[in-house]
């Protein structure tokens, strides 16, 4: 059980100063970090004003080692698995581009994929002479297992797993997806952009190849933040688009040797202020106890699927059978954007969701937009109900 006090005094969104203040439904776009996380990075930008940024990272070099021992603790990997990067679609991506493909591949993507992913996929597809193929969804919404099963063969090389899609409360069964895609060799990306923070993610039992994350939306950290976990024996045989003198050593005139782990994967050059409160916002998590925010998450996210739907003309278009807590509508004669404008002029903050981030979804389903709300941990009751008072009132 989360002391919901605490967690909203540890959080300056929370304690705006205003009457009645805001209701920040938003943390599957960009989450409000708590204090820790704004003092651990404003404190180290102001140390690099102090002594230059290279002695700064120096001083903190146990700090930024230890920001992938806390990520691994989270996801149950060991740290030389973890990559760090400056968003989920970097790590996507860097892994991505570095799967061998020749004519004849299969590229495999969900219906729910999002569309920085799709359009790689499609890229390398044009590139290589592979194939991009999309896995149905089943009548619930989520992805079609039998159908994945039928459609695997020697060809596919790579299946693209969206764990949570960023337009809707569906969980897609990546375990089971992934088992199927291993029957045949291919290998499984797990894009956890939008369940990093908010579900259960053990890499172990998901048994992914990969998996790619960003800080700024659940986990409470800062942007410009991701990182990226690789099967540990596959991360030493993969050879990544893009290298530097961080993720290889230069060994002779014409030779380099690639970093031993996941390493690799990164570049030299980074925002060690943003890393830090990385680290800061997954220790946050773990000192919660994660189970305590998945619940609360949930609980809140449930709550808002109940009271919305009594409203007339709002429809909530969350699919699957397992939800996360991200909460999607429509209101009837209302555009998706003013429906968030007009409650962003009472405090409250929502997003939107266009066809053009999850294009085969939304045509398939006939929706243009549709309004996203989020609400982490940190959010009470009273809010949600503020926030659901508000879109009655729009009618």
């Amino acid at each position: 059980m989360l002391d919901q006090d605490r967690v909203r005094a540890d959080t300056p969104g929370c304690a705006s100063g205003t009457d009645p203040g805001l209701v920040f439904l938003d943390s599957a776009g960009s989450s409000l970090p708590p204090q820790v996380v704004l003092d651990t990075t404003v404190n180290h930008l102001r140390r690099e004003a102090e002594v230059g940024g290279y002695r700064a990272a120096n001083e903190r070099l146990a700090d930024l080692a230890a920001v992938k021992t806390s990520i691994g603790t989270l996801i149950n990997a060991a740290p030389t698995s973890i990559a760090l990067s400056d968003s989920a679609s970097r790590s996507w991506t860097d892994f991505f581009y570095s799967i061998p493909l020749a004519e004849g591949d299969r590229i495999l993507i969900s219906e729910a994929d999002y569309a920085s992913n799709a359009i790689a996929a499609l890229q390398r597809a044009r590139a290589t002479g592979a194939t991009v193929e999309t896995i149905p969804s089943d009548g619930n919404g989520q992805l079609d297992l039998d159908a994945l099963t039928a459609l695997v063969d020697e060809r596919v090389k790579v299946v693209s797993v969206l764990h949570a899609p960023t337009n809707g409360g569906l969980v897609n069964p990546a375990a089971e997806a992934t088992r199927i895609a291993h029957s045949v060799g291919a290998l499984v990306l797990l894009d956890a952009c939008q369940s990093t923070g908010q579900l259960p993610i053990d890499v172990a039992d998901l048994d992914v190849d990969a998996l790619s994350a960003t800080g700024r939306k659940w986990l409470r950290g800062p942007r410009g933040t991701g990182f990226l976990y690789v099967r540990p024996e596959l991360a030493a045989t993969m050879e990544p688009q893009r290298l530097d003198l961080h993720s290889a050593a230069w060994t002779g005139p014409d030779e380099y040797r690639l970093a031993p782990d996941a390493g690799r994967f990164e570049f030299w050059e980074c925002d060690v202020a943003g890393r830090l409160g990385l680290g800061a916002a997954v220790d946050y998590l773990l000192e919660l106890g994660p189970d305590n925010v998945y619940a609360a998450v949930a609980a809140r996210a449930e709550h808002l699927r109940t009271r919305l739907p009594e409203i007339d003309g709002v429809t909530v278009r969350d699919l699957g059978v397992r939800r996360s807590g991200i909460v999607s509508f429509t209101v009837a004669g209302i555009d998706s954007i003013e429906v968030r404008d007009r409650l962003a002029a009472q405090d409250i903050t929502v997003t939107v969701s266009h066809a053009g981030s999850t294009l085969l979804d939304m045509t398939w389903r006939g929706l243009t937009s549709v309004v996203r709300a989020s609400p982490h941990y940190f959010v009470s009751f009273e809010e949600l109900d503020r926030f659901v008072a508000a879109v009655a009132a729009l009618r």
